[in-house]
């Protein structure tokens, strides 16, 4: 027996044509491979799975860590982490301040891993408690803010004076006399306390980076306002007036300033993973036959039923069995209107029961989307895309650089006859005003902020490399059940009650939009179902009560023997001509009756595809027969329609497709998450399968297709916002460090320029990253078509 040339699937009976190389399992595998070149340069076992073997392996867990500021403090951290036994690996980020930690459980237990963390002023948590670490820095921004304006009062109304040549007789105190000795011990111990305490996080992130061996910025910020206080503090002993208490002061106030803006833009771009995070409950009121107990949800098993009542979140993913009530899942769906939840409905995990009262049968994996995609939303923040890695390589480079140019500077002038005082100042402006804060913060805070227009949009991005790869994309392939299609099928036509009774027997237990027409259309039998098989592409069969009963093509009935009569074939033919999905249902050898399903193009899918086809080549991928797609077919944006493609073989067409360019694919089921995994960008619709989307690098979360152009513009407006911080960072590194090599810029304007960078920066990250223009754009009709568009992959 050969293999199929396009999907390598074994060849019952071989499809082949002069005109194409190679031998195929079906009609649809033949088709592709004579529309795409070449279908013999590569198999689907040479696919690239993705998969880095170095991964480690075990439970994953994220953390919250505060008093990251760099990413030296992710070396750091990881290097502590993995140290400890029982965690095999560590991914921290300073951006989102989280960290992600896979660990073995029989070594060490959840919780106590943020004490594997905690230490040398980091706090980790499993929940973070955002309003109380932003009160402590509130606090020693109010305290440095008292101590650093009385510092520099005493600059205005004394010193700086002084330093002008004003008659000290026309002072109110004279800086050289005792009363000056005085003014000075006061301003070095109000200094201290701007540099100790509210600068605490600075030197404690100089530190952490000489521990890890890379030279960060805090280091740079912390030897820039160390030296002038201690310089200053000399001066003193030495009874000098000449000191640098407001070159310290300003340094730590303008850095701490920064890093607290920084901080609540961090939060802000964070708030709904943090609403995903801590909108859940950890325990759940479990049905016993005596009533209820309370346990917590990782002890849920599949098949529990669980007492949910109005107010309650509903603790994991399952099926109503009793009761009634009113669901809120904004928080996934982004649809604020409540959905009605009866006996036979599934409920996501993490909603809420606005009114009434169900009962909830767990799910077989016994969890919650909320948690799963969270997870996917962690998992996102914590990485690291290139560009970023690129960006953390130089800044590795930079700042030990910058320290030997403040060296060499710092020589060159006293060589050339400078002051030692001038020597030094332009040593510490050439420190201050190459501190590389918007180089490291120009890629993250974007990015963070193109993840929050993306979720607003209706879409969580769950992989890192998105907003680098789907901003060059040159095919967007689209399933068509359940993405271009609504995927819920109704009968169109039925056959007697036996034959029903027999094809719910058996589609009870598959997965396919045909399946669930007919388990909604007839009850589910009480019948001995055995040795249930499914037919890719072609249908599915079971035992039952004792007899092999199929339900399927007529491809799959004549492969495997039974006989179909010319009537069933008719009328077989006739409904797949008319654009509906049919299919026969046979036992004991021969055909007994036919079922006809169709469903209905998803609202607004010309839209989206008005939406894409100017600047994407746009292609529908279906596994049902040319007249069955001809509706997507005849749109004028759609450049190619692959008709008869079994889901084996989807992803061996992605592969061919990417020979065009780059490519993102779009799908919802599980037969679509191998295509989805090897795409370059993988899009899934939350109405798919888990499977689905955790293969996927964005899972659409509203149902609404007009996300998906929406989110490509974002990410297109978010890597422009990341080169234009990337120009601006540079550029100013560019300019400020002549200035501060040849003594022009002075260590106060030095500190004032780089933070200025920063919140730039800063504050080109916040801006608004689209005009609102792509959501008109692909808002799609609800109107309903005149006939139901089909589909049977």
């Amino acid at each position: 027996m050969t293999d199929c040339t396009l999907c390598g699937l074994p060849v019952d009976a071989p499809v082949s044509d002069a005109d194409v190389a190679g031998t195929f399992c079906c009609r649809g595998c033949l088709e592709v491979a004579r529309t795409l070149d070449d279908p013999a340069a590569a198999s689907v076992e040479d696919a690239d799975t993705g998969t880095d073997p170095e991964d480690a392996t075990g439970e994953t867990a994220f953390l919250s860590v505060e008093g990251m500021h760099c990413a030296t403090c992710e070396t750091f951290l990881e290097a502590r982490a993995t140290d400890q036994d029982g965690v095999t690996g560590a991914a921290a980020s300073y951006p989102t301040g989280t960290m992600k930690l896979t660990y073995d459980p029989e070594v060490i237990d959840a919780e106590t891993l943020p004490g594997v963390v905690d230490g040398t002023g980091y706090d980790a948590s499993h929940r973070h408690d955002a309003e109380d670490d932003e009160y402590e820095l509130e606090g020693r921004l109010i305290v440095g803010g008292f101590f650093g304006m009385m510092t520099m009062l005493w600059y205005i109304l004394f010193l700086y004076p002084a330093y002008l040549g004003v008659d000290p007789s026309l002072l109110l105190l004279d800086p050289t006399g005792a009363a000056g000795d005085y003014l000075l011990w006061n301003m070095a111990v109000m200094t201290a306390v701007v540099v100790g305490y509210t600068g605490w996080p600075l030197l404690r992130g100089a530190y952490v980076s000489l521990r890890a061996g890379r030279p960060n910025m805090d280091l740079l910020v912390a030897m820039a306002a160390t030296t002038a206080f201690g310089y200053s503090v000399l001066a003193v002993l030495l009874g000098h007036t000449e000191v640098y208490f407001d070159v310290a002061t300003v340094i730590v106030m303008a850095v701490s300033l920064g890093d607290y803006y920084q901080d609540r833009v961090r939060r802000s771009a964070l708030e709904r993973l943090t609403e995903f995070t801590t909108q859940r409950d950890d325990t759940a009121r479990r049905r016993t036959a005596d009533g209820t107990e309370t346990v917590d949800i990782d002890a849920l098993d599949a098949g529990d039923e669980l007492v949910v009542q109005s107010g309650d979140r509903i603790p994991v993913d399952g099926v109503v069995v009793s009761g009634d009530g009113a669901a809120d899942e904004s928080l996934v769906t982004g649809e604020s209107r409540t959905v009605r939840k009866t006996a036979g409905d599934e409920v996501l995990g993490g909603s809420l029961l606005a009114e009434g009262g169900v009962v909830v049968r767990v799910g077989p994996d016994a969890e919650s989307t909320i948690d799963r995609l969270a997870t996917l939303l962690w998992d996102v923040q914590s990485g690291r895309g290139g560009v970023q890695r690129l960006v953390d390589r130089i800044a590795a480079v930079f700042v030990p650089l910058v320290v030997l140019l403040a060296v060499v500077a710092t020589g060159a002038h006293l060589l050339f006859g400078a002051a030692p005082t001038d020597a030094l100042l332009t040593g510490l402006a050439v420190l201050v005003v190459s501190c590389p804060c918007a180089l490291g913060l120009a890629t993250p805070l974007a990015t963070a902020a193109g993840i929050r227009r993306a979720f607003d949009a209706g879409v969580v991005v769950t992989g890192e490399s998105v907003f680098e790869t789907a901003t060059d994309l040159d095919v967007v392939a689209f399933d068509k059940t359940g993405t271009l299609t609504t995927g819920e099928m109704e009968l169109l036509e039925r056959a007697d009650s036996t034959v029903m009774r027999r094809a719910a027997a058996v589609e009870q237990f598959a997965d396919h939009p045909l399946a669930a027409a007919v388990t909604d259309a007839v009850a589910v039998p009480d019948a001995d179902v055995e040795a249930f098989e499914t037919h890719p592409g072609r249908g599915v069969s079971a035992t039952v009560d004792g007899e092999r009963t199929v339900v399927g093509t007529a491809d799959l009935l004549e492969s495997l023997g039974i006989d179909i009569e010319e009537a069933f074939r008719d009328r077989y033919a006739a409904a797949r001509e008319a654009g509906h999905v049919p299919a026969l249902v046979a036992w004991d050898g021969r055909a007994r009756g036919l079922v006809v399903a169709g469903d209905w193009p998803r609202p607004g899918w010309e839209d989206t595809v008005d939406a894409l086809a100017p600047d994407h080549e746009v292609v529908v991928l279906t596994g049902d027969s040319p007249e069955a797609a001809a509706a997507f077919e005849a749109h004028p944006g759609v450049d190619e329609v692959f008709a008869g493609v079994p889901p084996e073989a989807k992803t061996e067409v992605v592969q061919r497709l990417q020979s065009r360019g780059t490519v993102a694919m779009v799908g919802d089921g599980s037969n679509d998450a191998p295509a989805l995994g090897v795409a370059d960008v993988g899009i899934a619709m939350a109405s798919g399968t888990k499977l689905a989307a955790d293969a996927a690098d964005a899972v659409v979360t509203t149902g609404e297709l007009s996300a998906v152009p929406e989110m490509l513009d974002v990410t297109t407006a978010t890597r422009s916002r990341v080169r234009q911080n990337l120009a601006w960072a540079f550029g100013y590194n560019a300019v400020a460090l002549p200035l501060a090599l040849l003594g022009l810029l002075n260590p106060l304007f030095a500190a004032l320029a780089m933070t200025a960078s920063s919140l730039l920066v800063v504050g080109n990250s916040t801006r608004s990253l689209t005009d609102g223009s792509a959501e008109s754009a692909a808002q799609g009709s609800t109107a309903r078509p005149t006939r139901p568009v089909p589909e049977s992959d």
